[in-house]
């Protein structure tokens, strides 16, 4: 059989192989990975992220759990580990924070390093979660690494996005304004049994209500400046949930506002929309990985040499350097 034979009849041990050679860039995976995409489009995608120390990873152990248990619905969990700075691997702390859902043949989590791709998500990670909705998982999760404003890039992959707060972290006002509001989907305040809650909570709210997050088509590109409003107008203001992940409370009302969020999506037209930025986001990606790899064969190491060499000694300007390695390359 095939790798994407195998993949689709639920060989768990063929998955995990085939997810190492794509993320590793293999050729090899791409005819499979190719075949892979007539069988994706039916997973619903969630992604997490928020700083660290929110409780992200103890927060999507126990959203799968719950999945798994009123659900009864499958799931795969990608986990976006910082890269270590010197094997370029992931340190893998989330796996060690979800033992729970060891052993549960409905879930199955990659941890993968992020390797310093922008926006804390690897360029294999849309690709990983490809392979995971062919395979048949009814959820996907993916878990960033919290590194801050550029998990932006996280909405171009995800459905539904949550974005992770928790009280203690400074200057509420200051938690709060990076570019990571803008894409919140929801919006959960986890350890809510802590101190200082409800400042946090105060400071999302008052956030919202000043229009600092507009609502907006979502992820189409364009704000839209209209009031604010419920998902029954046209545009989805943010629930603000509290969660004590490690006592498993507030789990069951995330899911349930995971679920109205997806139903708003589908019902307004706008999970078509998601879908196709998001391929364009991933082809213009792969385009330009591919014409820089073409470029780098036919220019060769000596013309980029010459060009370093003039622009290094002042004689050329960084972009007169450019220009000429593009003649040379036509």
């Amino acid at each position: 059989m095939s790798a994407q034979e195998d993949i689709l009849s639920g060989d768990r041990l063929a998955l995990s192989r085939f997810l190492t050679h794509v993320e590793n860039g293999d050729p090899e995976a791409r005819v499979s990975l190719d075949a892979l995409y007539l069988h994706a489009g039916k997973a619903q995608r969630i992604g997490v992220t928020g700083a660290p120390g929110t409780g992200k990873s103890s927060l999507v152990n126990r959203l799968a759990q719950h999945i798994r248990r009123e659900q009864q619905k499958t799931v795969a969990i990608i986990a976006v580990d910082p890269s270590s700075p010197f094997t370029g691997g992931a340190i893998l702390g989330d796996r060690l924070r979800m033992r729970d859902l060891a052993g549960d043949p409905g879930v199955f989590i990659r941890s993968m390093a992020s390797r310093g791709a922008l926006g804390g998500l690897a360029l294999a990670t849309a690709q990983l979660t490809r392979v995971f909705d062919a395979a048949g998982f009814d959820y996907i999760i993916i878990e960033t690494v919290g590194a801050g404003q550029s998990e932006v890039e996280i909405a171009r992959l995800a459905h539904t996005t949550l974005v992770v707060e928790a009280p203690g972290f400074g200057d509420d006002i200051q938690a709060i304004k990076a570019g990571i509001m803008e894409i919140a989907d929801i919006l959960v305040i986890n350890k809510a049994d802590q101190l200082g809650v409800e400042n946090t909570e105060r400071a999302l709210r008052a956030n919202l209500e000043l229009g600092y997050r507009q609502i907006h088509d979502r992820k189409a590109g364009h704000a839209a400046a209209v009031e604010p409003a419920s998902e029954t107008t046209s545009g989805w203001t943010p629930p603000i949930l509290k969660t004590i992940a490690t006592d498993n409370q507030g789990i069951s009302e995330l899911l349930t506002a995971i679920g109205r969020h997806h139903d708003f999506l589908v019902e307004s037209g706008q999970l078509e929309t998601i879908e196709r930025e998001g391929l364009e986001q991933e082809i213009l990606a792969l385009l330009q990985t591919k014409l820089m790899n073409n470029w780098r064969e036919k220019a060769g190491t000596l013309k980029m040499e010459k060009a370093l060499e003039e622009a290094f000694n002042r004689r050329w300007s960084p972009d007169q350097a450019v220009d000429w390695l593009i003649e040379q390359s036509f």
